[in-house]
C-alpha cells in the first residue's frame, strides 16, 4: 500500500472517531494493521475481554513473530488460565490450557507441565511463585504495565504507536476543498450550490442569472488548492518500484529493522514464568527453589530466557549534546596535494588514509603529524592490463583517488582511482603494508568503492563510468558479480543487510537510485535521488537509518532521511546555501550528528532535526565544500582546508586521545624523509594473507570483538597502537620502570562484605562498570561502580570504592560442586556480552545465572566429566565451547540441549579456548602443554603444537596454559608458568617468547590490554609486570610492596588471575590467593605504565617474526 492510501486510512480513522463508530474505528485498526490504539487495549485488558484482546493483536502481530510477541500472547494467556483456576472453573481452565497454553510447550515442556499441574492445587498461591498474586483487577493492572513495556519493544509495533497530528476534520476538509474546486469548473456556478451528493463530479444547473461568489468564500469551506497541488490517492505515487519481484526486506527499501540492532531493553520482561510479570526495582521477587526457569529462550538466539539487562544506572544510551562534536584543531596536516577521500581505521582510531587528486595515497598518525607511509600512483603490473587501460596511461597518465576506504577489521585497504584500477593493500599487526590485489575493475573512473562479506566472504564493491557496479573477492580478486541497469555512470555504491538479506544501494549521475541483491537478477527497486546528479548514501553506525547527501548540476544540495518502509523521503534537512560551490560530502557519527562540507564550513544537524544544529569554522580556511570524516568513535573529524592540507578536529575526548598518545609517538622534531617507513612489498593474490571474515562495511565499521582469557568475548577499547621508534641517543637512555612505593601508583583493594578463600577467575563486565570473582568456594563476588559527583561516568576505577553488589533478596550466586573431589575442581564462567547472564561450573553441574537477581536460570552436564574451560561462540550465543577434564572440547548448543560435536586431542585437561571471529577458528590449550587450532565451520583440528619448553623447566601443578586473541583476531597470546609467546594462528608459528629467569618465579596468569598493546603478567612471588605486547620487552615492574601491606607481602599472598579494563588499556584488577581483589591505574590519567623499550634493531614495533626467544636484557631487570 502506497504512503498516500496508508494516510487516506488514518483520515478515515479520524473520521469514524469523530462520527462515534467506535466498534468500526477498531476494526480498521485491526484490519489494517497501521495504528496500534493502546487506549483501546488498555480498556480490553482491564475489563477481561481476553477474546478481543487477542483478536485486535491478531492485526499487528502472531504468536510466534519473535520474543516479544511470545511473551504477550502468553502473559494474556496465562492471566486468563489464572483467573479461571482463582474462580475454580476447571473446566474452562482445562480448555484454556489446551487450547491456548499447549502452543508453548513446544519451546518450554517443563514450563508446560508445571502450568498443568496448578490444575492440581487446591488454591495457586501455594505455588511459591505465585504467592504474592493478588486479586483479578490488581494482577490485570501489573501484567497491563508489562504488556506496554513489550510492545513497545516489540518491533513489529514500530511507528504504529502513535496516530498522525492532524486537524480537526481533516477528511472533511478535503472533500470541501476538491467541491470547492469543482464548483469554480461548473461553466454556470450558482451562489448556492446544492451539493446532494459525493457520488458523482458536482455541477450546477442552469443559470439563473446570478454569478456565483467566488471560491476563496465560498461556505463550502477553505481556500481553494492550486492547479496540481493534490496528487492523486492511489499507488501512483513519486515512488515506482521496478516490475521485478522484491524480497520481504527490499519491500519498500526495508519493511522491518535489521536483525544486528538491539532492541530496547524490556526490564524484567524476558522470563516466561509462572510468576507474575515483574516490575523494575521490585525487590520483593521471591527466590526461586527451581534451577530451571520457567521461561522460552531468547536473545536474538539467547541460550537464557531473559531479555537482554543492564545494571541499573548503566544504560548504554547516554544522551549527547553539542558539545560532544569535535570543534577544536587538534592537527593541522600537509599531504602536499589535494584530498578527495579520507578514512580512520576502524580499531587504531588515529591512524588517518587520505587519497589526493594526483593519485597519492598516504597514511598519518594524527597524534605526531608523521607521514608513515607515502605512495604516489603505479600500476603494479602494466602486462596484465587491459589494451584499453595501457592506451589511457600512455595519451593521459594523471590520475586521481575518487575513494580511499579501510576494511571492517583494519586489515585491508581499497583505493579506487579514476582510471580503471582499483588496488587493495594489506595492513598488519606490524604496522607494515603491503600490496594486495590490483584489479583493472572498469572502462573509465572507479568512481566509489565499499567491502562488505556476502555469504561471510569478504568482498571489495566497485562501481564506475561504464555504468556497472561489480563485486569481487577480496583474497583472490575474482569477479563475483556484475550489475547492470544504470543509464548513466554510477556514481557511488552503499552496502549493507537485513533480515539476513545482503544488498546494494548504488546511485548513478542521472540521480537514480537502484538496490541489487547478490543475484544478478537486476534491480530490485528504481528511485530518483534528490539533485538528481552527485549523491551518496549512507547508513547510521547502527544501521537503522539511511540518508542520502546530493548536489544538483545548478549546485542544489539536499541531505535527506529515507522511510525505508516506504521508500520516500522522510525528512529533508535544511541549511545548505542555495548555490553551493561543489559537490557536497557527509558523514555520520554517533548515530545522532550528520555533517557536510558547504560553504567554507561544516554544517552539522541532529540526525532528529531538520533545522541547522551548528556550524563549524575549525579556525578559518576551510575549502569551499571541505572533505569530512569522523573516526568511529566521534571523538576525530579530518576536514580538508585550503593550501592541501587537512585540520584534525576533536572534542575533548578526541583531545584526550592525542594527549595519551602524543608521549609516545614519533619525535616531531625529524623530518619525514628520516622516519623508517612501514615495509611495502609486492605479492601476488595467491600469496596474499590469511582469508579475512569481516563484518559488513556500512561505511562505519563494526568493533573487532575478541576471545579473552575467560572466553568472554568483548568489543576491544578503540584505542591505536603505538608506533614507537626512538633514537639511537633515546635507546641508551631508557631504563625499566619500576614502581615499589604505594605512592607510585594507584591501587585499591575491593571491600569484602563476605571473605573468599582464593579468587580463581575475574573479569571486568563489558561496560567496564563492574568486576566479576569467582572464588575457589564456588561463590561469585560482584563489585559495581556508582555513577556520582566522584566518579562521573561510573565506571570501574582505583581512585573511588565500588560496592560489593548482592540483590534485596540476599542471593549469593554459588555453583554446584563435586563433593567427592572439591580440591581437583578447576572454576571456570565465561560472561555474556550485555553482562546479562553468567555460565559458570566449579567442578559440579554448569551454572547459568541471571546477573540482575543472581538466580540459577538452569543446570546442566553433570560431570564426570567436568568443566575445565568455558567460551560462548562469537556468532551464536546459543553455542558454547566446553573444556573438559577428560581431555575434550564439547561443542554444546543450548538452545537443544545437546552436544554437536566433541573435539578430541588434547591429552589432559583443557585449560584455555579463545574463538577468532576472523579466522573461524577456535584455539584450544590444556595442561599437557599443547595448543589445538579448529575449524569452528565445521569443527575439525587443522593444527596443532606444544609449547617451546625451555630447557631444564619443568612445567609446576599450577602451569596452565590460557590463550587469548590479539585485537587483530591473527594472532594470540598463550600463558605458561615457564613463558609468554605470540603465536600466529594460522601457521600457528611462535612469533615472540619471553620467558623468566629460571630462579625467578613462575608466572601466574597475563592477559592483553584492551588495546591490546600492553601485557600485564602476574607472578607467584606477587609482583606484577607490563610488557610491550609488540615485542613482548618488559616496560614496567611492579613490586609487592607497591600494593601489599608489610604484614602481608612477605606471607605467601600472591595474585592467582589479573584481568583487564574493557575500555581503559590502563586499568587491570589481580586475584589474589588470600581472596582479596586489586585495581590498578597509573598515578596520572593520562600516563601509561612506564616507557616502551626501544625497538629491536631499529624496527617499528609490531608482533616480530624473529627467532623465539628470551630477551637478555629484560632478564637482567627481572
Amino acid at each position: 500500500m502506497s504512503s498516500l492510501s496508508r494516510e487516506l486510512v488514518f483520515l478515515i480513522l479520524q473520521f469514524l472517531d469523530e462520527e462515534k463508530f467506535k466498534e468500526t474505528v477498531h476494526k480498521l485498526e485491526q484490519e489494517s494493521g497501521f495504528y496500534f490504539n493502546v487506549r483501546h487495549f488498555e480498556d480490553e485488558v482491564h475489563n477481561g475481554n481476553w477474546d478481543e484482546v487477542e483478536r485486535y493483536l491478531s492485526g499487528f502481530t502472531k504468536v510466534d513473530d519473535n520474543r516479544y510477541s511470545m511473551k504477550i500472547f502468553f502473559e494474556i494467556r496465562k492471566q486468563k488460565y489464572l483467573e479461571a483456576l482463582d474462580k475454580h472453573d476447571r473446566s474452562k481452565a482445562v480448555d484454556i490450557l489446551i487450547k491456548d497454553l499447549k502452543v508453548f510447550s513446544t519451546f518450554n515442556e517443563e514450563l508446560f507441565r508445571e502450568i498443568t499441574q496448578l490444575l492440581t492445587l487446591e488454591n495457586f498461591r501455594e505455588n511459591e511463585q505465585l504467592s504474592k498474586y493478588g486479586d483479578t483487577k490488581s494482577a490485570r493492572a501489573i501484567m497491563l504495565v508489562e504488556l506496554k513495556k513489550l510492545i513497545e519493544a516489540n518491533p513489529l509495533f514500530r511507528d504504529k504507536l502513535q496516530f498522525p497530528s492532524l486537524k480537526n476534520s481533516r477528511l472533511r476538509t478535503l472533500i470541501n476543498q476538491s467541491l470547492n474546486w469543482q464548483h469554480q469548473l461548473c461553466k454556470n456556478p450558482r451562489s448556492n450550490p446544492d451539493i446532494k451528493t459525493l457520488f458523482v463530479d458536482h455541477s450546477c444547473g442552469q443559470p439563473n442569472g446570478a454569478r456565483a461568489p467566488s471560491p476563496a468564500n465560498s461556505p463550502l469551506l477553505g481556500p481553494l488548492p492550486k492547479v496540481g497541488g493534490f496528487p492523486p490517492l492511489g499507488a501512483h505515487g513519486p515512488f515506482q518500484p521496478a516490475p521485478a519481484a522484491v524480497p520481504t526486506p527490499l519491500a519498500g527499501w526495508m519493511s522491518n529493522p535489521p536483525s544486528t540492532v538491539t532492541h530496547p531493553v524490556v526490564p524484567g520482561g524476558g522470563v516466561i514464568g509462572l510468576g507474575g510479570p515483574s516490575i523494575p526495582g521490585d525487590a520483593s521477587d521471591p527466590v526461586s527453589k527451581r534451577t530451571r526457569p520457567l521461561g522460552i529462550v531468547d536473545e536474538v538466539n539467547l541460550p537464557v530466557n531473559v531479555l537482554p539487562v543492564t545494571f541499573p544506572g548503566h544504560g548504554h544510551a547516554p544522551a549527547f549534546t553539542s558539545d560532544d562534536l569535535p570543534k577544536a584543531v587538534g592537527r593541522i596536516l600537509n599531504p602536499g596535494s589535494s584530498p578527495m577521500s579520507m578514512d580512520f581505521h576502524p580499531v587504531q582510531q588515529t591512524l588517518l588514509l587520505v587519497g589526493t587528486n594526483v593519485g597519492d595515497i598516504s597514511l598519518w598518525d594524527v597524534v605526531s603529524r608523521e607521514r608513515l607511509l607515502s605512495k604516489n600512483f603505479k600500476v603494479w603490473d602494466l602486462s596484465c592490463c587491459t589494451t584499453t587501460l595501457q592506451a589511457t596511461l600512455v595519451k593521459d597518465p594523471g590520475v586521481s583517488v575518487n575513494r580511499i576506504m579501510w576494511s571492517p577489521d583494519g586489515s585491508l585497504f581499497g583505493v579506487a582511482y579514476s582510471l580503471h584500477v582499483v588496488q587493495l593493500f594489506s595492513f598488519n599487526v606490524n604496522n607494515e603494508v603491503r600490496q594486495h590485489l590490483e584489479i583493472d575493475a572498469h572502462v573509465g573512473g572507479v568512481n566509489d568503492l565499499a567491502f562488505a562479506q556476502p555469504n561471510k566472504q569478504l568482498c571489495v564493491i566497485t562501481c564506475g563510468d561504464d555504468k556497472t557496479i561489480k563485486v569481487w573477492d577480496a583474497v583472490t580478486g575474482v569477479k563475483r558479480h556484475t550489475f547492470e541497469g544504470h543509464e548513466a555512470p554510477v556514481y557511488s555504491v552503499c552496502p549493507h543487510s537485513k533480515e539476513n538479506i545482503q544488498f546494494i544501494f548504488s546511485t548513478a549521475l542521472d540521480g537514480k537510485i537502484k538496490a541489487w541483491l547478490y543475484d544478478n537478477m537486476g534491480s530490485r527497486v528504481d528511485y530518483d535521488a534528490p539533485g538528481r546528479w552527485c549523491t551518496t548514501m549512507a547508513y547510521s553506525a547502527d544501521g537503522t537509518r539511511l540518508f542520502s547527501c546530493g548536489t544538483s548540476k545548478d549546485g542544489e544540495s539536499f541531505i535527506v532521511e529515507w522511510n525505508e518502509s516506504e521508500g520516500a523521503v522522510k525528512r529533508t534537512y535544511q541549511g545548505f546555501r542555495k548555490r553551493s560551490f561543489g559537490v557536497i560530502q557527509f558523514d555520520t557519527t554517533r548515530n545522532r550528528y550528520l555533517a557536510a562540507g558547504d560553504d567554507f564550513s561544516i554544517k552539522v544537524w541532529d540526525m532528529d532535526n531538520v533545522n541547522l544544529l551548528t556550524t563549524l569554522d575549525a579556525d578559518g580556511g576551510l575549502t569551499a565544500s571541505p572533505r569530512v570524516r569522523f573516526n568511529k568513535d566521534g571523538s576525530l573529524l579530518a576536514v580538508s582546508i585550503n593550501e592541501n592540507g587537512i585540520k584534525i578536529l576533536a572534542n575533548s575526548d578526541g583531545m584526550r586521545l592525542l594527549r595519551t598518545f602524543e608521549n609516545f609517538s614519533y619525535d616531531v622534531s625529524r623530518t619525514p624523509e628520516t622516519l623508517v617507513k612501514p615495509k611495502v612489498n609486492p605479492i601476488t593474490a595467491t600469496a596474499a594473507t590469511a582469508p579475512i571474515s569481516a563484518g559488513l562495511a556500512d561505511r562505519g565499521a563494526p568493533a573487532v570483538v575478541t576471545s579473552g582469557m575467560n572466553g568472554d568475548a568483548r568489543i576491544l577499547g578503540d584505542v591505536k597502537p603505538r608506533i614507537t621508534e626512538e633514537s639511537n641517543e633515546k635507546s641508551k637512555l631508557w631504563k625499566l620502570t619500576e614502581i615499589s612505593e604505594p605512592s607510585l601508583c594507584r591501587s585499591l583493594r575491593l571491600p569484602e562484605n563476605q571473605r573468599a578463600n582464593k579468587i580463581s577467575r575475574l573479569i571486568y563486565t563489558n561496560s567496564g562498570s563492574a568486576i566479576l570473582a569467582l572464588a575457589s568456594n564456588a561463590v561469585h563476588l560482584l563489585w559495581k561502580w556508582q555513577r556520582n559527583d566522584r566518579n562521573s561516568t561510573g565506571k570501574a576505577t582505583a581512585s573511588v570504592a565500588p560496592q560489593q553488589w548482592q540483590p534485596s533478596s540476599g542471593i549469593v550466586m554459588t555453583n554446584d560442586v563435586n563433593k567427592n573431589n572439591p580440591e581437583e575442581a578447576v572454576p571456570c564462567f565465561a560472561l555474556s556480552k550485555n553482562d546479562s547472564y553468567v555460565m559458570s561450573a566449579s567442578g559440579g553441574k554448569i551454572s547459568l545465572f541471571n546477573m540482575m537477581t543472581f538466580k540459577t536460570m538452569t543446570t546442566f552436564m553433570p560431570p564426570p566429566p567436568a568443566a575445565t574451560f568455558l567460551a560462548f561462540h562469537p556468532q551464536d550465543n546459543n553455542i558454547l565451547a566446553i573444556g573438559m577434564d577428560d581431555s575434550t572440547v564439547q561443542i554444546y548448543n543450548v538452545r537443544v540441549d545437546e552436544v554437536k560435536s566433541k573435539l578430541k586431542g588434547h591429552s589432559k585437561r583443557i585449560t584455555g579456548l579463545a574463538f577468532s571471529n576472523t579466522l573461524n577458528v577456535l584455539v584450544s590449550s590444556g595442561a599437557d602443554a599443547q595448543i589445538c587450532v579448529w575449524s569452528s565451520d565445521v569443527w575439525e583440528k587443522q593444527k596443532s603444537t606444544y609449547l617451546q619448553i625451555p630447557p631444564g623447566r619443568t612445567p609446576g601443578a599450577q602451569s596452565d596454559t590460557r590463550v587469548q586473541f590479539h585485537q587483530d583476531q591473527m594472532h594470540f597470546l598463550a600463558v605458561h608458568g615457564t613463558q609468554l609467546a605470540v603465536y600466529e594462528a594460522t601457521k600457528l608459528e611462535c612469533m615472540k617468547q619471553w620467558v623468566p629467569y629460571e630462579s625467578s618465579a613462575p608466572i601466574s596468569h597475563a592477559t592483553f590490554s584492551c588495546d591490546s598493546q600492553l601485557v600485564y603478567a602476574s607472578f607467584f612471588d606477587a609482583s606484577i609486570c607490563v610488557f610491550n605486547a609488540a615485542n613482548l620487552r618488559m616496560q614496567c615492574r611492579i613490586n609487592p610492596s607497591a600494593y601489599l601491606p608489610a604484614t602481608v607481602s612477605n606471607s605467601n599472598v600472591h595474585p592467582l588471575v589479573i584481568a583487564a579494563h574493557p575500555h581503559e588499556p590502563n586499568q587491570f584488577a589481580l586475584g589474589l590467593s588470600d581472596g582479596g581483589v586489586h585495581v590498578f591505574e597509573p598515578l596520572d590519567s593520562h600516563s601509561r605504565w612506564g616507557m616502551p623499550p626501544p625497538a629491536e634493531n631499529g624496527s617499528a614495533s609490531g608482533v616480530s617474526a624473529s627467532s623465539a626467544g628470551p630477551s637478555g636484557s629484560d632478564h637482567a631487570e627481572r
